[in-house]
């Protein structure tokens, strides 16, 4: 392999990497924004649809219980979040 090649092939890790990084980094943005939101909600006396009520005490439940893998199947079901959100996601419900 060249040296050509190998610089083409760090400049491609490091492009991997920071895009990585600001995806966590939004990630993290968009829990805390959804965390406002829950409580400008409550304070407005705004309730879920009983649906998506029952759906997240499902996922609690599973938490709760150390059903990890399904309480994250059924969080990324509800939410079409991935994989790396639901888990930290179940995680802070647990």
């Amino acid at each position: 392999m060249g040296i050509v090649e190998l610089l083409l092939v760090l400049g491609l890790f490091a492009g991997i990497w920071s895009i990585q990084s600001r995806l966590s980094g939004m990630d993290k943005r968009l829990v805390r924004i959804e965390r406002r939101l829950a409580l400008v909600a409550d304070r407005l006396g705004v309730e879920e649809p009983d649906e998506q009520r029952a759906q997240r005490e499902r996922v609690e439940a599973l938490a709760r219980e150390g059903k990890q893998v399904a309480a994250i199947k059924a969080y990324r079901e509800m939410t079409g979040t991935g994989l790396k959100e639901a888990k930290e996601a179940v995680d802070r419900m647990g």
